[in-house]
């Protein structure tokens, strides 16, 4: 699977994965979805990712809630992930964190119009309003809207 992502990463300079992939820190995580820029990509083996995404995402559940907000957000904070979005669904809330300048994790906001600017991902964007939109938005829309297209 990964070696499809490689592809992409050859294209934009970052490689998208999702789970099961591990990512090792202090110990090994399967987060939801990770990204990796072009420049740590000498960290991406066969079997995992050897030391920190520059974004991890994790999607709540009732179950994980208490892991990914405690023991989750300290390890990737301690482990150097650059950015650690919680996507809460049952709340319908995204929580964003950014290391500083002296590696602690501090909120990112959304801007006026509820749009969340990744630092990691330069360029990203995400309307925060789209992961509980019903029906989804159309693919093409969000990818006009982020001027990817």
């Amino acid at each position: 699977m990964w070696r499809r992502a490689l592809i992409t990463t050859i294209l934009s300079g970052l490689v998208f994965l999702s789970a099961p992939f591990q990512m090792k820190l202090e110990r090994g995580r399967e987060p939801d979805i990770l990204f990796v820029a072009r420049e740590h990509l000498d960290r991406l083996l066969e079997s995992r990712l050897d030391g920190p995404a520059d974004v991890v995402v994790e999607i709540t559940s009732p179950d994980s809630l208490l892991r990914d907000r405690g023991e989750k957000l300290a390890e990737y904070e301690l482990g150097g992930v650059r950015e650690y979005w919680l996507i809460d669904p049952e709340r319908e809330r995204a929580d964003f964190y950014r290391l500083d300048a002296e590696g602690y994790y501090e909120r990112a906001p959304v801007d006026a119009e509820g749009v969340y600017h990744s630092e990691a991902v330069p360029g990203f964007r995400l309307r925060v309003e789209w992961l509980w939109q019903e029906p989804l938005p159309k693919v093409l829309n969000v990818l006009r809207e982020m001027e990817l297209i």
